[in-house]
């Protein structure tokens, strides 16, 4: 049981519920008075209606602006647009924004490439970087608001008359490498004006102050992910004709978008990207031999890496050392000589085969170059190997007899992809791998 007093109390926070219990005597009422559309007896047909009554009323409220507003919840959006498209001229409006101290540096960036060069990203202030943020303008819709949150988007994106352009690298004035892109913005804001171009996979955006002698900037970004070598190679080189440093030029066909002089970057980072370079340039490689081609892989063990270095050696007709292979076992089929006599007697010799299909697995794809020959010009038996060997071939009892050899000096046999005419022979050529020993 409750009393009067709980149900009033619950019915106060709780206002839903009264007024469905109340709808009908009211609506009774309001009929008295032609106010059904006020109860919205009508459904979503009387909202409607009102909403569009309520949004004339607004119209009035100035001759250049008026508010377009909707609801979310508990929260009403304004939204501030132009009757004219001089609006802003007869009547600005303007927003000052005060600081609450320094912003972060990722942040004061991002407002910098926003509104001083125009660059289409949403920035936000959080409430803790703002102190107040004044409206000046029309009376009914200036004042000061404090504890707010700022975020400003970009505007529509207004059609540009020419699209396809491209990046150009110079020398000079000669043109060392050139790649086609889409022109996606151009923007101005206080302190100059902005470029950006789209690339398969990545994007190159270009500040240019409006200061005469200051300095460009650039920004590059690119992600290799869900994109095939050659897509990821172009990339690449970009990046790095960026860091090598030096003259470019955005340009469509009527004329220079922008461009600059860019410094060269630490030697650290054309590095690491040589490296990354090398790793998609053996997956191309590899992946045109095999007639298979997929994205690149995101991670790679340190095996896979060898073999895959291998591997586009290996389709270039080069001999190479294979660290996985230091050891081979042999089946015996009876016949005996002299120079077998010699090998298990712990002579070392030289040692040829085959194997049917050099394969490697990469990103689940199962890889064949083809057949492979092996060789070393020293290898020596297992000493109890050769005993039992020996031993067998003098009782006539040699065949099936398994005998291990190993190259001398603890080096790895040398592979030769079957039908290469490799002009070094079975000089195996390094592998040249950072971080990786050279297999001998």
């Amino acid at each position: 049981m409750w009393d009067r007093a709980k149900l009033d109390g619950l019915l106060a926070t709780h206002a839903d519920p009264e007024a469905s219990f109340t709808r009908n005597q009211l609506f009774e009422a309001a009929k008295v008075y032609g106010q059904e559309r006020a109860l919205l007896m009508d459904g979503v047909r009387d909202v409607s209606a009102r909403v569009t009554a309520l949004g004339r009323q607004a119209d009035g409220l100035d001759d250049h602006w008026t508010v377009d507003f909707a609801r979310q919840g508990e929260t009403v959006v304004h939204t501030l647009r132009a009757k004219h498209p001089r609006a802003h001229e007869v009547s600005p409006v303007e927003i000052t924004l005060t600081g609450n101290g320094p912003l972060p540096p990722d942040l004061a960036q991002a407002v910098r490439r926003s509104l001083g060069f125009g660059l289409p990203e949403e920035v936000v202030l959080p409430r803790g970087a703002v102190e107040s943020l004044t409206v000046s303008g029309p009376e009914w819709l200036s004042g000061e608001h404090r504890d707010v949150e700022v975020r400003w988007q970009p505007a529509d994106k207004v059609p540009l008359a020419e699209t396809a352009v491209e990046v150009a690298f110079f020398d000079g004035e000669h043109v060392t490498a050139c790649y086609p892109g889409t022109l996606a913005h151009v923007g101005r804001g206080s302190v100059g004006r902005s470029v950006r171009v789209d690339l398969a996979g990545g994007s190159l955006e270009l500040m240019i102050p409006a200061a005469s002698g200051a300095s460009a900037s650039l920004r590059f970004a690119f992600s290799l992910e869900k994109l095939e070598p050659a897509a990821g190679l172009r990339l690449l080189r970009i990046y790095e004709r960026i860091a090598a440093g030096g003259a470019f030029e955005v340009r469509a066909s009527a004329e220079v978008i922008g461009g600059g002089e860019l410094p060269p970057r630490p030697e650290a980072a054309r590095q690491e990207a040589a490296r990354l370079r090398g790793y998609i340039e053996d997956l191309e490689a590899v992946q045109r031999h095999c007639e298979q081609y997929f994205p690149v892989p995101d991670e790679l063990t340190p095996a896979d890496r060898i073999a895959l270095r291998m591997a586009r050696l290996l389709v270039q007709g080069y001999c190479v050392a294979s660290p996985f292979l230091t050891r081979a076992r042999f089946t015996l089929n009876g016949q005996d000589s002299p120079t077998l006599r010699s090998l298990l007697s712990g002579e070392p010799h030289a040692v040829r085969g085959s194997v049917a299909a050099f394969a490697l697995t990469l990103a689940g794809r199962h890889l064949e170059l083809g057949p492979v020959h092996f060789y070393h010009p020293h290898v020596t038996v297992d000493e109890e190997d050769g005993r039992r060997a020996l031993a067998a071939l003098g009782a006539g009892r040699g065949q099936g007899c398994e005998i291990t050899v190993r190259p001398v000096g603890g080096e790895c046999f040398r592979h030769l992809l079957r039908g290469a005419a490799p002009g070094s022979g079975w000089t195996p050529v390094p592998l040249e791998l950072p971080g990786f020993t050279e297999p001998r």
